[in-house]
């Protein structure tokens, strides 16, 4: 079964096809970042126009990759939420319209369940001038999930495939949202989580107590990383601005207190529910502290760790076709008035 996937949630437009649920035949992702950065953040309506602009090409590239076309496509996938409601209507507009006029079934997607199964996917090829041949070990169920990015910071139970238990999730800020409004405060760029991973590797993690928030048994598995925000912001106002070595120190010690608060509440909730087996997903999986200190914490607990490859972390339309793939085998497909739902739960 081939399935042709689509991803509009934020600022990324990508489309994919994707072999058996598994194997990426291509993976095309259409980037904003540039467009963006200047306001700092992303800017809704522009990136909604940015989508309409390039959807039918990124199409028509993750076609030509995967060396077919729409008569070969059994079915087509597409996220509807959450993210920005502009943005996933113009791919799931697209995809209604096409599926509709190929007589294909449709299958919505949650973008948050399509980050999950990026952990499903055995192979991989990122674009048409690069090719990574990726083999990851299909994981086994239950599953301890960390979803960790701009938007959304979720730890879930995934007891089989369609089967979920949020443990816990923000009370406020996501982590990612958390590094871009840092590195946005010290003048440092955006997107502000591949700066702040960058920054921290030349920082002392522990020359500036930032507090871990919401770390006491009363508040489960929730997280909250505003405290730790906002103490950045109260230790700038009274240091004044660093740069230099006080600025790496700065950013690593801030961004230990987010990579521990993680950390500590997923190996926590493993141990309670006895899981054996962690995976992690996200745009901030790509953070390197994050990924190293998730691992060694499990060995150490004799956990198994999934971890994506970096290319699969951020948004893309493989995850989306992965998922897709294994809705339809429960014969799940949605009909023409699905829409999109900006604040989707899992």
């Amino acid at each position: 079964m081939k399935l042709l996937a689509i991803e509009t949630s934020c600022d990324e437009t990508s489309a994919a096809v994707v072999k058996n649920g598994t194997e990426i035949l291509s993976n095309i992702i259409s980037s904003q970042i540039e467009f963006h950065r200047k306001y700092g953040g992303v800017v809704p309506e522009v990136a909604s126009r940015k989508h309409i602009e390039v959807i039918a090409l990124v199409v028509k590239e993750a076609l030509e990759n995967a060396k077919t076309d729409f008569k070969h496509i059994d079915a087509v996938a597409v996220t509807y939420g959450p993210g920005l409601v502009g943005s996933l209507l113009v791919g799931l507009c697209y995809a209604k319209a096409l599926a509709y006029s190929l007589k294909k079934p449709l299958v919505g997607v949650n973008h948050i369940e399509g980050h999950i199964y990026a952990n499903f996917l055995k192979s991989q090829i990122t674009n048409s001038k690069s090719q990574t041949n990726h083999k990851s070990q299909i994981p086994n169920f239950p599953l301890l999930n960390l979803v960790v990015s701009g938007g959304h910071t979720n730890l879930i139970l995934m007891k089989d495939h369609g089967v979920y238990e949020t443990l816990g999730r923000t009370r406020d800020d996501a982590a990612g949202e958390a590094f871009d409004k840092v590195a946005r405060f010290l003048g440092l760029g955006f997107p502000g989580g591949p700066i702040i991973d960058e920054t921290a590797k030349r920082g002392n993690p522990h020359a500036i107590e930032f507090p871990r928030a919401m770390m006491g048994e009363e508040y489960g598995y929730d997280f909250s990383f505003s405290g730790v925000k906002t103490a950045v912001v109260y230790h700038v106002k009274k240091k004044g601005l660093p740069s230099g070595k006080a600025l790496d120190d700065l950013v690593a010690s801030f961004q230990s207190a987010v990579v521990d608060m993680l950390v500590i509440k997923t190996i926590k909730a493993a141990k309670d529910k006895k899981v054996k087996a962690l995976a992690l997903a996200g745009g901030v999986s790509a953070n390197s502290e994050l990924r190293r200190r998730l691992k060694e914490s499990a060995e150490k607990e004799g956990l198994e760790v999934i971890i994506p490859p970096v290319e699969l972390c951020t948004d893309n339309a493989a995850m989306i076709g992965c998922a897709g793939y294994y809705r339809l085998k429960r014969k799940e497909q949605s009909d023409l008035s699905l829409t999109a739902v900006s604040n989707l739960k899992i």
